[in-house]
């Protein structure tokens, strides 16, 4: 029995060898091969996620260059930062492509500031979410973040004047002055893009709350010690006094209180804007939050002599009439805007405008054309005072929508330019001889840019395109 399992075993053993296929050499060697390369493959796909977890993890320094961000680093890049300007911006963009060594220049000189502002970009051609997230529709899009939250930068694109205008943003809330020298420098430094407000004798604790909440508008600041000579060039003649001043207009009003908040918050608003507000896409914006109504006067042309000579009696006017914002606009300069009160009177003419889609017209001071302009004004608001007024309406689209827009009529060329192309494109296939190719989207945006660039070469202060 035992002779027999011993036989039958021997035999199994010798049928399971006989049916093993023994390799050759170029088997052996193929299979190694495989084994090294799938092991190198995997090597590569592990090195490059380790890369890559490294760097979307790496910190973010301020180094004085211009970060670029994607949307590996975005939320980590806004939150890391107090102060950071991000420029969302489209390879094709002329406009980007100005502003890109701009960015480059000042880039390290707000990186050495004691608050330090950091710039960053987005290709938002290519990191559409991100576009999409902060609803950037138009190139460039710039964005402040101070502290995570976004505002939108309007401000000079040079290098030089973008850095005198942003460090405001990384400046105390109130700067404290100690010197005649230090008011001094503290105004030169300020530069002429926002109102200026010192207090002279005031405790730090009672402008604070609106220094914090007109922050983005206003410089403020608090002098200790001073002299009665700079009591005589600031005039003001008595403390404690807050002084406003707005250098780009030359404008300057002193406030002696009651320094209770009802009050003091109506002298700091009524001074973020000029006595007189020339109109434009950014004063419109800034009026908006204004609660006052605009006695809103249209010229021919905002450059004439004549029409300045009237904007220094519509001064004298509106320092008389603080209750209402005293504005101008001429038909050269904004005529979507200016034609939709019916510049059809003789010009100049004076309405009374609620920043809505009415306004109203006062019986008698139609238009203010005359030898005697400073009387006929005065007619104009004593007419407006006694109700001897007569509503209209603007012309569509609402001036609310209008005020969110930018002026200018690149979108009906950018509109043209897309019926032109559709007109081609069935021309040519009704030739039917030739393959046709349509423009994507950003073909389109890109040609009508140009014809943008074509319509205005001045590169100025929030130039976007489409």
């Amino acid at each position: 029995m035992k002779r027999q399992c011993g036989s039958n075993f021997k035999k199994q053993r010798e049928e399971n060898l006989s049916s093993i296929v023994v390799p050759t050499k170029t088997q052996d060697r193929k299979k190694m091969m495989k084994k090294r390369l799938l092991l190198l493959f995997g090597n590569v796909v592990l090195l490059i996620q380790f890369f890559y977890v490294c760097s979307a993890n790496e910190p973010l320094t301020v180094d004085g260059k211009v970060l670029v961000l994607d949307e590996s680093n975005f939320e980590s890049a806004i939150s890391s930062f107090d102060h950071i300007l991000v420029d969302f911006y489209a390879p094709w963009c002329g406009h980007c492509k100005r502003l890109s060594p701009e960015l480059d220049a000042v880039a390290p000189v707000l990186a050495a500031l004691k608050n330090p502002i950091v710039i960053g970009k987005v290709d938002a051609d290519k990191f559409t979410r991100l576009a999409k997230k902060y609803d950037v529709d138009a190139y460039p899009t710039i964005l402040l973040f101070n502290h995570g939250v976004p505002t939108e930068y309007r401000g000079p694109r040079k290098a030089e004047l973008l850095a005198r205008y942003l460090k405001k943003f990384a400046a105390s809330d109130v700067s404290i002055l100690d010197s005649d020298s230090a008011v001094n420098n503290f105004v030169e430094e300020a530069g002429t893009f926002f109102p200026v407000y010192i207090g002279f004798g005031l405790d730090r604790s009672v402008i604070e709350k609106f220094a914090i909440k007109y922050k983005k508008n206003a410089w403020f600041s608090v002098a200790k010690d001073f002299s009665e000579d700079l009591m005589v060039l600031y005039d003001f003649d008595k403390v404690p006094a807050l002084v406003s001043l707005n250098p780009k207009y030359d404008e300057r009003s002193t406030f002696y209180g009651p320094f209770e908040e009802e009050f003091l918050e109506d002298f700091v608003k009524q001074n973020l804007i000029p006595l007189v507000v020339p109109v434009s896409y950014d004063t419109l914006k800034l009026v908006e939050a204004d609660d006052r109504k605009i006695a809103l006067t249209i010229v021919e042309d905002e450059d004439e002599e004549r029409s300045r000579e009237l904007v220094k009696l519509l001064k004298g006017a509106a320092s008389a009439n603080r209750d209402l914002i005293f504005g101008y606009v001429g038909v050269k300069q904004l005529e979507e805007f200016a034609e939709k009160f019916d510049i059809g009177t003789k010009l100049p003419k004076m309405v009374i405008w609620d920043k809505g889609d009415d306004y109203l017209s006062v019986v008698g001071s139609e238009s203010i054309e005359g030898e005697d302009q400073a009387t006929l004004i005065s007619k104009f608001v004593e007419g407006y005072r006694e109700g001897r007024t007569m509503q209209k309406a603007i012309s569509s689209p609402s001036f609310m929508k209008f005020i969110h827009q930018s002026f200018d009529i690149r979108m009906v060329y950018f509109l043209v330019f897309i019926v032109a192309v559709v007109m081609l494109i069935q021309t040519i296939n009704k030739g039917g001889d030739e393959h046709t190719r349509v423009p994507n989207q950003d073909q389109v945006d890109h040609a009508s840019s140009s014809v943008s660039e074509v319509e205005s070469k001045e590169y100025k202060a929030g130039d976007k395109e489409d």
